[in-house]
């Protein structure tokens, strides 16, 4: 039976959780889910918080079927009452924002400082979404014809799908959601297996905020039925698009199956391979501030997270010898509600065993182990990984091709910029880099000649509500966020040709 477990930690309001475990969110209230009861694990003690009811195929129609319900009425809700619900929506995340960031704590192990973190990052979609509902408008234009005059239009796409993955549960499905519904569409949610809870509470909360029923539905499940579930969105007819943060394979195998029966509009935020380059002439304590940051943060489970660390030699020691006084001497392992606590466990236990296969390969081949490397049993029974520095790295090693998702910090060596640039995009991803040089020239070269989406210029931070986030190459398709580019993927555009008579 779905049930709530004694918390570590007492909420604010424990019914947006209570209320949660019988599974499905459809048309504004909670529904009894198909499928059999999972366990929700805090990775910070490996013990089952909570229990739950799981989706299955047999409720995608449901949901997609409330969605589409919704979406007739609210599509013709005017762009300013978008906002505004929009805008209350995001107050009410900001008023429970603690008990958000503690269920955040609780799924995906964050220290909670971090969750929080992420629950004001999620805020900043709302609140830019809201101002773009009112930015959307058409066109009219003039034709080389004389007589002709076009008119265009932009309206919603209708019911999206959004799939998120565990690391980043809250920011990612406002950012789709809040996207979604500035546009004038509806919601059919599938949160990780790992994080259904805290996208349960966001949806509570848009119910609250006065948006029609329908209009935001959940369907959490377990790890069994997440892809049937996946497959059935893809497929449904009524979907007009797929919105899917997650793996490059997984992402590829989603793309082929919203083909199979309908086109749909397809984003698509996928893996990365980030390179973080270090140039001779950096400011080092900038850069290695921000590779502390970009590399450590959620235990270094982000797509977007320096994976190839690369150092110019003539510096090489002294970069390695600072971050290894600063790992040892700033990151303290343990459970997210622990006080002082700055790198949390891993999510998954399956992420430990992939985090050590890694180190060993690494070393296998001739890197060098500065600190690290093996799990962690001083914090307890989570999914702890010591936080880890290799050097001596090769571009034959697993860490080269493979996102480790875990707190391995790897430096390569490198001699000149063109060797460099040539080894940083020698991948077939393509979705965040990061380089730091005080050479405004070398700046511009690197800026244009760099084969991602996103490039973080003396910076290990690289994605906000007011600038367009998306990958290229097998990193994924379209843009999230940003002035129009975001919300663009949510529209379509209709075009109307008007002949003139200009005789009166």
């Amino acid at each position: 039976m779905a049930q709530l477990k004694s918390l570590p930690i007492k909420l604010d309001d424990p019914a947006l959780v209570e209320t949660s475990l019988n599974g499905c969110y459809v048309d504004g209230k909670f529904v009894t889910a198909s499928g059999p009861t999972f366990n929700v694990v805090d990775p910070g003690s490996a013990e089952v918080w909570a229990t739950m009811k799981s989706a299955t195929k047999a409720d995608v129609d449901v949901a997609v079927k409330s969605a589409e319900k919704a979406f007739q009425k609210y599509r013709r809700v005017p762009a300013r009452e978008r906002a505004r619900l929009i805008l209350t929506w995001d107050s009410l995340i900001r008023r429970n924002k603690e008990d958000i960031a503690r269920v955040v704590v609780l799924e995906t192990g964050k220290p909670y400082t971090e969750a929080l973190g992420e629950v004001e990052y999620a805020l900043t979609f709302s609140w830019w979404m809201a101002g773009e509902a009112e930015r959307q408008h058409g066109s009219t234009i003039e034709g080389a014809n004389p007589n002709n005059r076009f008119i265009t239009t932009k309206q919603p796409v209708g019911v999206v799908a959004a799939l998120t993955p565990w690391n980043f549960p809250v920011a990612l499905v406002v950012r789709k959601a809040a996207t979604a519904l500035a546009a004038g569409c509806t919601v059919v949610s599938k949160p990780s297996p790992e994080t259904p809870l805290s996208t349960l509470m966001i949806a509570q909360l848009a119910t609250q905020a006065g948006f029609p029923a329908g209009c935001f539905n959940v369907l959490p499940c377990d790890a069994k039925h997440t892809p049937e579930i996946g497959k059935s969105l893809c497929e449904h007819s009524i979907v007009q698009k797929v919105s899917f943060t997650g793996s490059s394979p997984i992402g590829k195998l989603l793309s082929q199956q919203c083909a199979n029966t309908t086109l749909k509009k397809v984003t698509l935020e996928l893996g990365g391979n980030g390179p973080f380059i270090i140039f001779e002439d950096a400011d080092l304590d900038r850069a290695v501030s921000a590779l502390m940051q970009c590399k450590f943060r959620h235990a270094g489970q982000t797509c977007v997270c320096a994976q190839r660390v690369f150092v110019h030699k003539s510096i090489s020691e002294k970069v390695t010898a600072e971050l290894a006084k600063r790992i040892s001497e700033t990151l303290r392992l343990g459970h997210g509600f622990t006080e002082g606590v700055t790198l949390g466990p891993l999510t998954t236990s399956r992420s430990v065993e992939k985090a050590k296969k890694h180190v060993e390969d690494a070393v296998s081949k001739g890197a060098k182990l500065v600190l690290g490397g093996d799990r962690d049993t001083s914090a307890g029974n989570g999914y702890f990984f010591q936080p880890t520095l290799l050097t001596g790295m090769k571009d034959d090693m697993l860490i080269s091709s493979e996102e480790t998702f875990a707190p391995v910090l790897a430096l390569y060596e490198f001699e000149n910029e063109e060797e460099v640039l040539s080894r940083a995009n020698d991948t077939d991803m393509g979705l965040t880099s990061y380089f730091f040089t005080q050479d405004a020239d070398r700046i511009w070269r690197v800026f244009e000649a760099i084969e991602t989406g996103n490039v973080g210029i003396n910076t290990g931070m690289t994605t906000s509500a007011e600038a367009p986030f998306g990958g290229w190459h097998d990193s994924g398709l379209g843009k999230e966020a940003g002035m129009n580019y975001g919300i663009s993927e949510y529209l379509k555009v209709k075009t109307a040709t008007w002949n003139v008579n200009f005789s009166s």
